[in-house]
């Protein structure tokens, strides 16, 4: 087994907490003064979550998933040029609400300083893509349930490669390592990212007009749709579970943006059950 791939001892790394955008948005534009304030039901309240998922109950497997692909295809699609005002509300610093966090540097970064330069932010497609070759396509081309603000550079480093444990530093993104097929995050949004990746799976399964999305067991993935390796994504969901950030970022993207969840966040447990 190649050095870049032997698994390292897990080190938790300062994850941010989260508040709840409160701003009603108009036209998806965020307006100047859109703030966020505290709240101890960042996930929703457990009777409407419930209720969401209640054509999932006592299912489990192929079951599960079509249920869940039924609840969570109802949704409220967004332009890739909206996404920009969405992520400045979803991934906005706790501790600063001018800023947003990114995703794999943990950055606290100004909201505005988004674009194409160098340090400055765009939207990173953790579903890479060209897995499934859908670019900025309205649906999963624009789907915030996986775009995060990310450094030009840092997601110009990850590019198309698929997740995996090893390889070599990244600059500019502190515990985050990648080699020449694959890409591991720093560990405190390892189960992040698999959720993410795994929400895809379930939301684009050959709808839509778009490719049948489903994680496997592998890396360099190329432009098939899928995205790896299977197994150690499930093995980050498990060991970063959902925390307060991401659970909020899940209840805002329902409140104010697509009006779905990812099932995941709310039902860690679901993973398991479904592969």
């Amino acid at each position: 087994m190649p050095d870049s791939h032997i698994r390292r001892p897990r080190t938790r790394h300062w994850k941010p907490l989260a508040l709840t955008a409160a701003a009603v948005l108009v036209g998806l534009t965020v307006p100047a003064a859109a703030d966020a304030t505290t709240t101890t039901a960042a996930s929703g309240s457990a009777s409407a979550v419930d209720d969401y998922y209640k054509d999932a109950e006592g299912k489990t497997g192929p079951a599960l998933k079509s249920a869940l692909h039924t609840i969570i295809s109802k949704q409220t699609k967004l332009s890739y040029d909206q996404v920009w005002d969405a992520l400045k509300v979803t991934d906005q610093d706790p501790g600063n609400s001018a800023n947003v966090i990114l995703l794999y540097s943990g950055r606290s970064q100004s909201k505005d300083s988004n674009g194409g330069d160098a340090n400055d932010w765009n939207r990173e497609h953790v579903w890479a893509k060209s897995h499934g070759d859908f670019g900025t396509a309205t649906g999963p081309g624009t789907d915030v349930h996986h775009l995060r603000p990310e450094d030009v550079t840092v997601n110009s480093t990850r590019g198309n490669k698929d997740f995996d444990n090893g390889g070599s530093p990244v600059d500019e993104a502190p515990g985050s390592l990648t080699d020449s097929d694959s890409f591991e995050p720093r560990d405190a949004v390892k189960g992040d990212v698999a959720r993410m990746i795994l929400y895809m799976a379930v939301r684009y399964d050959g709808e839509d007009g778009f490719a049948d999305l489903e994680p496997n067991d592998k890396v360099d993935n190329g432009s098939a749709p899928a995205i790896g390796r299977l197994s150690v994504l499930k093995q980050w969901s498990d060991e970063d579970p959902p925390d307060a950030f991401e659970k909020n970022r899940n209840q805002v993207i329902y409140d104010t943006f697509q009006h779905n969840r990812n099932p995941f966040i709310d039902h860690p447990e679901w993973v398991e059950s479904i592969w």
